[in-house]
């Protein structure tokens, strides 16, 4: 009688198949509010990039920072989109083809793995894309190698839980409801994962990146009143936790992680600080 053996798993699997099923399609279909959300975060990478001429975006989802430094760039400059999640870049490629964005390309890709072209681009961008990988040496390691000597490496990420209130204000609100959900991990592949700069900096040198700094940004964010029971229902850790929920308990743990956003709104909308981290290096 054959015996199962133990289950392989992939690189990043969970972070596939989370992407490529319910959150990545939540995320298609707030696509047009999360872009607004997180408009502020776009010129800070252009200006990162001047100069640049081949510039590739870390975890790029529907492309609005893709888009943003491609137009920057111009002819014959050129910017190139990976995402793991399918569902975003069939949006990000949809909206290239309407837009007439000649040169973006966009791929379906695990940056921690995928075979890039080597010493192929002079700057690495991503905003919010890069703290979910399962082996971040292995992941910045390839970056590495598909970049040029001296390309430059700027991304955006957050810093930790408690300076981001209102990233966490629905799972808190909801916590006395969902006694399953577990904890974060600070270091598990997620939002946090490079709040300590520390661990960031160490990951980074191993990898192969030099010259690494770090600037806190403290940048101002909004989201209409509106948006905020599809934001608690469709994102974050409590969406994941819905579906097996039946559907009165569904009702109260919206509601819930609803009032939690209270707090934030002032005149029509929940406006929050974003406590991130720019981080910049050298190949």
């Amino acid at each position: 009688m054959k015996q199962g053996g133990p289950r392989v798993t992939q690189p990043n699997q969970a972070q596939a198949e989370l992407w490529n099923n319910q959150a990545g399609q939540n995320w298609v279909e707030q696509n047009a509010m999360l872009d607004r959300l997180f408009a502020p975060f776009e010129p800070l990478l252009v200006d990162a990039v001047q100069g640049a001429t081949a510039v590739l975006d870390i975890g790029c989802g529907a492309g609005a920072t893709t888009f943003a430094v491609a137009r920057s760039l111009g002819a014959p400059g050129r910017c190139t989109g990976a995402d793991i999640s399918a569902p975003l870049i069939e949006l990000a490629r949809r909206k290239a083809v309407e837009t007439g964005a000649d040169n973006t390309e966009f791929l379906v890709a695990d940056a921690q793995q995928h075979a890039f072209q080597p010493a192929a681009f002079d700057a690495v961008i991503s905003r919010f894309g890069v703290m979910f990988f399962d082996d971040p040496v292995a992941a910045f390691a390839n970056l590495r190698r598909a970049s040029r000597t001296d390309a430059t490496l700027a991304c955006i990420v957050w810093r930790g839980a408690a300076e981001n209130p209102f990233m966490t204000a629905a799972e808190r609100a909801a916590a006395p409801l969902l006694a399953e959900a577990p904890p974060r991990d600070p270091d598990a592949p997620g939002q946090f994962a490079f709040a300590d700069r520390d661990r960031v900096g160490a990951i980074l040198s191993a990898a192969g990146w030099r010259d690494v700094d770090f600037q806190p940004l403290d940048v101002a964010c909004a989201m209409p009143t509106p948006a905020l029971d599809t934001y608690a229902a469709r994102m974050g850790p409590v969406s994941l936790v819905l579906p097996s929920l039946d559907e009165d308990r569904r009702r109260a743990v919206v509601e819930a992680a609803r009032r939690g956003f209270e707090p934030f709104v002032i005149d029509g909308a929940a406006r929050f600080t974003a406590a991130c981290w720019r981080v910049r290096g050298r190949a």
